[in-house]
């Protein structure tokens, strides 16, 4: 749930995705980003992501992913500017936070905007908003899902919404690993490593 509401609050109320728009989704075959590939197919986007392997791969292109990234061979940026010959896409999901925000703003089409909901690599540098401007009056926030699911009608609403979704075979959802819960240090230690895929579950 709190992924899939995660996915949900970025895709509709961080920036509402229409038809048409262009996305650029980090991490696409993680948790969250499985599901926020889905849903922006859902509401008829395009969908480029980054993973690092050749299996990551495949799992983001059969949730939808239009294209595949692979970070650990080449350029996202370069990629993402070939990718829409040089317009940029219109909102990075950017989960993954100091190794790739600098470069993720450069991807944004003018007025495009940078959702920072993780920092995987570690917390973002301070800089001038100043550069919000020079690289095309962008937008940039830093949400979590207490502050979208505020009240408990926000939250029954969201929440029907994504179990709706699963409910109409809408939304696969991806189960990684099954540990038992005194592993929990090694599902820690495979979600820093970027080890992981989908949804870890810890079994009691």
């Amino acid at each position: 749930m709190c992924q899939g509401m995660t996915a949900h609050y970025l895709t509709t109320d961080c920036f509402a995705l229409k038809p048409g728009d262009t996305a650029l989704v980090h991490a696409a075959a993680g948790g969250v980003g499985l599901l926020l590939v889905q849903m922006i197919k859902l509401a008829g986007g395009r969908v480029i992501g980054t993973v690092s392997t050749e299996e990551k791969a495949n799992l983001a292109l059969a949730s939808g992913a239009d294209h595949i990234i692979r970070y650990t061979h080449e350029d996202f940026e370069t990629e993402v500017t070939r990718l829409t010959e040089g317009d940029g896409v219109d909102v990075v999901y950017e989960s993954v936070g100091k190794a790739t925000f600098e470069a993720s703003m450069n991807c944004l089409k003018p007025r495009g905007y940078l959702i920072l909901f993780g920092q995987s690599s570690g917390p973002v540098e301070p800089f001038d908003p100043q550069i919000l401007n020079q690289k095309g009056s962008l937008f940039l926030t830093r949400p979590t899902l207490f502050h979208y699911a505020a009240t408990r009608e926000e939250f029954e609403t969201r929440a029907s919404s994504v179990l709706q979704m699963i409910e109409n075979d809408q939304l696969s959802i991806s189960i990684g690993d099954r540990l038992n819960l005194s592993e929990a240090a090694e599902a820690h230690r495979r979600l820093e490593g970027r080890l992981t895929t989908g949804k870890i579950l810890l079994i009691p």
